[in-house]
Order: structure tokens, then C-alpha cells, then sequence
């Protein structure tokens, strides 16, 4: 499993808009700009966040974006999911697993499925508010 840059942008423009949380929406262009990442490609993962009702979209002239939970709500897991075509190791393994005959007797479909297991654990354990806590944990502010 690869994580893409598209599901490392989500990730960064979900803890933008937390950090940026006044109750206010959020223009993209400001995450845009904050996050050194091209408005087009935003707005592309930001329509699959809205459609998973991850993000709410305010329209007009002071509209934006907002998340539409509490950042302890959002896993990284739950992010990941909108973003990637699979978080599986391997196709023998997932939601999307192909249909194999040996399965029952492959030893290394135990591999792939201990692996699955320990991905989803540690994704599914990581909120965003976890990713905020260490962001600031960090003093790292280049991100947000």
C-alpha cells in the first residue's frame, strides 16, 4: 500500500481546516495558499470530501468550506478511504478482494491480512484531532 500525494493533501487540508476553525468558512484558495498546493487540485479533493459529507460547502461571497464534525469525529482512516482506490496491501485482502479459489489454503494470505489488520488499527486509531495535538506538539505551522 502507497498512500498518494492526493491522500496526503486531504489529510493536510482536513487539519487546515481544523486549525482555521472560527466558526467561519474557509475560502480553498487560503488553504491553497497556506498549504503551497495548486487551487484546482484542492478543489478535485475537496468535491470527493463534500460527496462523503466529510466537509460542508457555504456558497456565496463569504462562503467556503467547514468541517462538517467535530475533529475527533475523522479518523485517518476514514479520510484515506475518500482518496484511495484501497488501503489493502494486497488484492487478496480488502472490501475489493479478488475471488481465489486457494484462499482457505494460502499461507501468505495471512500475511496480507494481519497487515490489513494493523493498517485499519493504526489509521482507524488516528484522529484528527490527534494530527492537530501534534501539529502544534511539533511547532510545526509551515502545513497550516
Amino acid at each position: 500500500m502507497r498512500i498518494s500525494m492526493k491522500g496526503k493533501y486531504a489529510i493536510e487540508l482536513m487539519i487546515d481546516l481544523a486549525a482555521h476553525n472560527t466558526g467561519q468558512p474557509i475560502k480553498i484558495k487560503d488553504i491553497a495558499r497556506r498549504q503551497e498546493i495548486s487551487v484546482k487540485y484542492l478543489e478535485q479533493i475537496i468535491s470527493s470530501l463534500h460527496k462523503a459529507s466529510l466537509v460542508k460547502s457555504i456558497r456565496g461571497s463569504q462562503g467556503g468550506y467547514v468541517l462538517a464534525k467535530e475533529p475527533e469525529e475523522y479518523t485517518v482512516e476514514m479520510i484515506l478511504k475518500i482518496t484511495e482506490r484501497t488501503l489493502s496491501p494486497s488484492d487478496c485482502v480488502g472490501e475489493n478482494s479478488v475471488a481465489c479459489e486457494n484462499k482457505p489454503m494460502c499461507v501468505t494470505n495471512r500475511i496480507w491480512e494481519k497487515l490489513e489488520d494493523a493498517i485499519s488499527g493504526v489509521l482507524g486509531d488516528i484522529t484528527l484531532a490527534d494530527l492537530l495535538g501534534w501539529q502544534r506538539e511539533l511547532g510545526n505551522h509551515y502545513s497550516i
